[in-house]
């Protein structure tokens, strides 16, 4: 395993908004997520609540179609924790940022770009670092494809995971790149920002026609041996080596399927917008 001896910087101070994370929230986020407080802040810990996250939060964008507002400081936790959503990047990671701090961890918040048919622009994605005695951990539970269990940050080796062959590698002009299957998913910063850096961004995801949130429906969860998605109304879940697609015929089945497989309930059904796919892969 290679490692690198570059320095990491540290994460910026503290948002006063942290404070808000009490023990009663911690209580009911690792109730939500059905995970076990570590007994101390370690790679054990991590790992197992990375992947209980990965295995309840959904990756999706209900709320950019249903007119709601996407908020990256602790409120985002209201909506995951006590309404049962999900999330994108700009909402599961900096949620899980605000568990991890508060239970002990030294996390950063790290910017990126993602590649669709090219790279994308700085800050369109959101992915955290995790410093454990002296190793980097990668933490992403919001990008569809991401690993179920943290990525060791300086290892340049392939890394196998329950999602796939991971492998991180280092880009010439600074940063790294983060690859599936030998695929280039995104590129990472390395060094770490704030939250309200992305407001931006999260501006031009929320609103621009152009925007792959606005032109996609989608909500999907991994289970233990598939996935299970919703793209407007079709249902797609995988099982093993058997997939079945269903069109739901009717807003009464859309609404209980949202119910049966990501457990939360809608009032109404979130409407696919009348514009060309962007393609978002679940």
């Amino acid at each position: 395993m290679t490692e690198t001896a570059s320095p990491r910087r540290k994460s910026p101070a503290t948002p006063p908004s942290l404070k808000l994370v009490d023990d009663t929230l911690v209580n009911d986020y690792l109730a939500r997520i059905g995970a076990t407080r570590p007994a101390t802040p370690d790679v054990a810990g991590l790992r197992h609540l990375q992947e209980r996250q990965v295995m309840t939060v959904p990756f999706e964008n209900l709320d950019y179609h249903l007119g709601e507002p996407i908020h990256m400081d602790e409120r985002v936790l209201e909506k995951i924790v006590h309404r049962r959503r999900g999330g994108g990047c700009y909402e599961t990671n900096p949620a899980l940022w605000f568990l991890l701090t508060a239970l002990g961890y030294d996390a950063v918040i790290l910017p990126g770009q993602v590649f669709r048919e090219r790279l994308g622009a700085p800050m369109c994605h959101l992915a955290l670092r995790v410093d454990i005695a002296g190793e980097h951990w990668l933490v992403d539970t919001g990008f569809g494809r991401n690993s179920r269990l943290p990525l060791r940050f300086d290892s340049r080796q392939p890394q196998q995971d329950p999602h796939g062959e991971y492998q991180i590698a280092d880009v010439p002009d600074g940063g790294i790149e983060v690859r599936l299957n030998g695929r280039p998913l995104y590129r990472l910063d390395d060094r770490p920002c704030r939250l309200e850096d992305f407001r931006p961004t999260l501006w031009w995801w929320r609103t621009c026609p152009d925007s792959p949130f606005v032109q996609d429906l989608f909500c999907s969860l991994p289970t233990v041996d598939g996935r299970v998605t919703m793209k407007g109304t079709k249902l797609t879940v995988v099982s093993g080596r058997e997939r079945t697609e269903t069109e739901l015929s009717d807003d009464a089945a859309v609404l209980a399927a949202y119910k049966k497989y990501f457990g939360f309930g809608l009032d109404v059904v979130p409407r696919k917008p009348d514009v060309e796919s962007a393609g978002i892969e679940v």
